[in-house]
């Protein structure tokens, strides 16, 4: 461990010690799953981890963020959010996600009040201020703490320290809440959310890792890492894409040249006036 990742990990565990104790929002991506590791083998029972179970965060993810909590021993709880009861999110605004992080940290407060617990954490990192976060403006308003961003560590670090703690997520591709692939202004349905996560796992179950399919109405705009461009448009795979794509309701399937870039649908908020 380099000198300097080493220092940065020391503070981590030196501010959850003096936290005492917190409930985590814990999705099981690989900050979360980081910041429980690194808080349950200091803190113990103390850490609560909590996932919030919504049509916005798939199944398959859910199963693997019990399984990730159930191998490190912390305690683990599941609760239900519903943003989609809340016509400020379903409108899409590009400030969507302060409402859905307003939902969960409503909830966690309320848990770490029945708990006795004084902090409410998040995974974010210091890479994450380098994009679009309104969710931030949530947890201000809620007073999380945000560990992983106060001891200095990037995506990178947290990468690197996980592999070294064993964590099967250290290599795990970001995760993003489903409605991050619908266009602001694009009303947020059950039924479009079901939709993509169907889409988005038969393409895993192909063999790819980094990837999105973002919905433009009756228009799938798939994202692959330029690597595997090649291999998505072989015409086997392509067939097989198409046609179940197709069979999910998409009228017209696209490949996006530019490649998978995390928060693409941000880029519309630069465009210039015209």
């Amino acid at each position: 461990m380099k000198d300097p990742l080493k220092e940065k990990f020391s503070r981590l565990k030196k501010n959850i010690k003096n936290m005492g104790s917190f409930v985590l929002a814990y999705s099981g991506g690989v900050d979360s799953a980081f910041l429980l590791k690194a808080g349950y083998d200091v803190l113990g029972k103390k850490v609560l981890a909590v996932t919030a179970r919504s049509e916005t965060y798939p199944d398959a993810e859910l199963r693997e963020a019990k399984a990730i909590a159930k191998i490190i021993g912390a305690r683990h709880k599941v609760i239900r959010t519903e943003e989609l009861n809340n016509h400020d999110f379903i409108s899409n605004p590009p400030n969507r996600c302060y409402y859905c992080k307003k939902e969960l940290f409503s909830k966690l407060d309320h848990i770490a009040k029945e708990e006795n617990i004084k902090w409410i954490c998040d995974g974010t990192n210091k890479d994450d201020l380098k994009d679009v976060r309104p969710g931030r403006q949530a947890a201000k308003e809620f007073k999380v703490l945000s560990p992983l961003l106060d001891a200095g560590l990037t995506k990178e670090d947290i990468r690197a320290l996980s592999r070294d703690m064993g964590l099967s997520t250290w290599d795990k591709p970001s995760l993003a809440c489903l409605s991050s692939r619908i266009p602001y202004g694009e009303k947020i349905t059950k039924e479009n959310l079901v939709r993509i996560e169907e889409a988005e796992e038969f393409i895993s179950l192909l063999g790819f890792r980094s990837f999105r399919v973002r919905s433009h109405g009756v228009l799938a705009r798939i994202e692959v890492e330029q690597s595997d461009i090649k291999k998505i448009t072989q015409k086997d795979i392509r067939v097989k894409v198409i046609n179940k794509l197709k069979s999910l309701g998409f009228i017209y399937i696209t490949l996006d040249l530019h490649g998978y870039r995390s928060g693409s649908m941000n880029e519309a908020l630069y465009l210039p006036l015209i």
